[in-house]
């Protein structure tokens, strides 16, 4: 009985295993065009995670200047700060570049000048917040937030 029930037990605490590592995994997209995503909603995400990126430098330089540091608190608003630049950047890549932004070709001047124009933002969103991840310069979240409204200008302009 007692051997049964271990069974029972270790198969549930598997199924509860698998079943964890797959929600964690799980991505907020999938690169299906079904259409139930807003633009203006990643837009709105982005600003979210430099306001958090910001607090978390401002947290990090405070912490780190106290006479007796709290590490632990330290690593934490570490870790914080990256993720949200990392989410950043999965916005701007997974959603934007991969599916948002479509391919112009040269000869449309007007349109591949604007399909450019996407493409430096996107890339200075990417590159900013790389930058947010290695430091706690908060000119970074500043040059984020100045390009965050460029790319808005820029692509909102016609939708």
């Amino acid at each position: 009985m007692k051997t049964k029930l271990l069974n029972l037990y270790t198969g549930v605490g598997m199924i509860v295993l698998f079943i964890g590592i797959g929600a964690h995994n799980a991505k907020a997209h999938c690169e299906i065009p079904c259409g139930i995503y807003a633009d203006s909603v990643r837009i709105s995400l982005i600003k979210e995670h430099i306001v958090t990126i910001e607090k978390s430098m401002n947290q990090i330089n405070e912490i780190s200047a106290s006479s007796t540091p709290n590490y632990n608190q330290l690593i934490r608003w570490v870790t914080n700060k990256e993720e949200h630049a990392k989410k950043i950047q999965e916005i701007v890549s997974q959603y934007f570049l991969h599916q948002r932004i479509k391919i112009v070709e040269k000869d449309q001047s007007e349109a591949y000048s604007k399909y450019q124009k996407h493409l430096e933002l996107l890339h200075r969103m990417l590159v900013y917040s790389m930058k947010c991840k290695q430091t706690t310069d908060l000119g970074f979240t500043e040059k984020l937030k100045t390009t965050v409204a460029d790319f808005e200008k820029a692509y909102f302009h016609k939708h």
